[in-house]
């Protein structure tokens, strides 16, 4: 729609505007609020993402003894993310993202053999439900803790991925809608949003410029930002691929998981899932080691791992990896906390290296990811090259994203087609041709 109609919940640009933040009734009575993930200061569940007395990121809070989920029961539910309801942070039942989650968990054996490893496995999001990448994991939460909220405009930060999720689910769930995007962005990522009739809105510069101006607007005018003042509800979307890795790997933790860091949302909570099976019950073990891995072009948490520092210093991004540029991750302190407490390690890989493992997947199974999952599978080479990821120890490579999203990056690096005519004769020649020089 255009952005001429938008409403700001019935107020003037001009007054600051507070987002709605009454807490309907529901049936979850194991989510309690939110919590300081830093000093632990508790704040009741609303519209809040950063803590007011150390600026610590909030996350949610759960009576973990109240919830009683057996595994039989997990089996009962439709394949959604919502089969791992009590663990989520709404109150009432899910408004959308019903056929969101529970992708393929893909045993590799090919794609294990050319790299010399036993047992790898990849997690595919490429092929999530409705926009075809991990986002509809988050935006599903986030946007039905939203509508729980009050809220009338949907919006988000967004490289791309993000921004077709939000655009998708604000339209099933008839929410006016706005997504702001770098002016730079992937022609099908672009295509991939306006087709859900949003406002979209270039903004000259990369995804942090674009962020620091979502905080403005969000500030002054209310509307919900899945990544910002609704940050807290939306990053708790990102545990349900580690809960789905550990239930289709038969209730087993694999050794090794290494996943893509952009703003630090995905690799903290899914160690943060494997952590809350484990406390209800449902799997137990040694966790695994995760892994980070980021374009070199964009690495400022793989930087900071191996500067021993606590924070990612920002970077000015320079990548075709653009889903995962972001140059100063917003949860970039909880990706090193988690790789530090496993045991895991940071890897970042070129551009070129990228569209090698791009292609490598493809070729031997079948899998066609952005860069993104081109980013975790050279990683996970590198790591397994380099001895720290071991040939005969479990691996789990995270592929998030869907690469005819991203097809230029690879289009001039395949071979074109042979052109013959219609002639038998032609075809029959040339087969020769080929067989002669195999």
């Amino acid at each position: 729609m255009p952005v001429d109609s938008f409403h700001t919940s019935g107020h003037s640009p001009g007054p600051e505007v507070s987002p709605p933040t009454a807490l309907s009734p529901g049936a979850n009575n194991a989510f309690i609020g939110l919590q300081c993930h830093l000093c632990k200061t508790p704040f009741p569940a609303e519209a809040l993402y950063v803590c007011d007395r150390c600026l610590g990121p909030l996350e949610p809070v759960y009576d973990y003894g109240a919830i009683r989920l057996t595994r039989e029961e997990i089996a009962k539910r439709p394949k959604s993310l919502w089969r791992y309801r009590e663990l989520l942070p709404i109150v009432g039942q899910p408004r959308t993202g019903f056929n969101a989650g529970f992708t393929p968990l893909v045993r590799c054996d090919r794609l294990a053999e050319r790299l010399g490893v036993d047992e790898l496995y990849i997690k595919d999001d490429s092929v999530n439900h409705p926009t075809l990448s991990y986002k509809d994991r988050v935006v599903a939460v986030a946007a039905t803790r939203a509508v729980e909220l009050g809220f009338k405009v949907l919006a988000c930060a967004s490289t791309g991925n993000l921004a077709n999720s939000v655009a998708a689910h604000a339209a099933r769930l008839g929410l006016e809608c706005c997504v702001f995007i770098p002016d730079n962005l992937e022609a099908g990522k672009l295509l991939g949003s306006a087709i859900f009739g949003p406002t979209i809105l270039a903004i000259a510069g990369n995804y942090d410029d674009v962020n620091r101006l979502c905080t403005q607007v969000a500030d002054r005018y209310g509307w919900g930002f899945v990544n910002i003042n609704l940050r807290s509800y939306y990053a708790e979307g990102a545990k349900t691929y580690g809960f789905e890795i550990v239930e289709q790997l038969g209730w087993r933790y694999p050794r090794h998981v290494v996943s893509p860091v952009a703003g630090g949302t995905l690799l903290p909570r899914i160690l943060r899932g494997f952590r809350e099976l484990r406390e209800v019950g449902l799997v137990d073990g040694e966790l695994p080691r995760v892994h980070a891995a980021q374009a070199a072009g964009c690495a400022p948490v793989v930087r900071a791992l191996e500067a021993g520092l606590e924070y990612p210093e920002p970077v000015r991004p320079d990548t075709i990896a653009k889903s995962i540029a972001i140059g100063n991750p917003a949860d970039g302190y909880q990706v090193i906390q988690s790789v530090r407490a496993t045991g895991g390690s940071g890897v970042a890989v070129s551009d070129p290296q990228i569209i090698d493992a791009i292609r490598l997947l493809a070729e031997t199974e079948g899998i066609f990811t952005e860069p993104a999952g081109g980013t975790t599978l050279a990683g996970a080479v590198d790591l397994i090259q380099r001895g720290l990821i071991p040939r005969d120890e479990s691996l789990v490579v995270c592929v998030t994203g869907n690469g005819y999203k991203t097809a230029e990056v690879v289009s001039d690096r395949l071979a074109a087609p042979v052109r013959l005519s219609r002639a038998f004769k032609e075809f029959e020649a040339w087969w020769e041709a080929r067989q002669a020089i195999a």
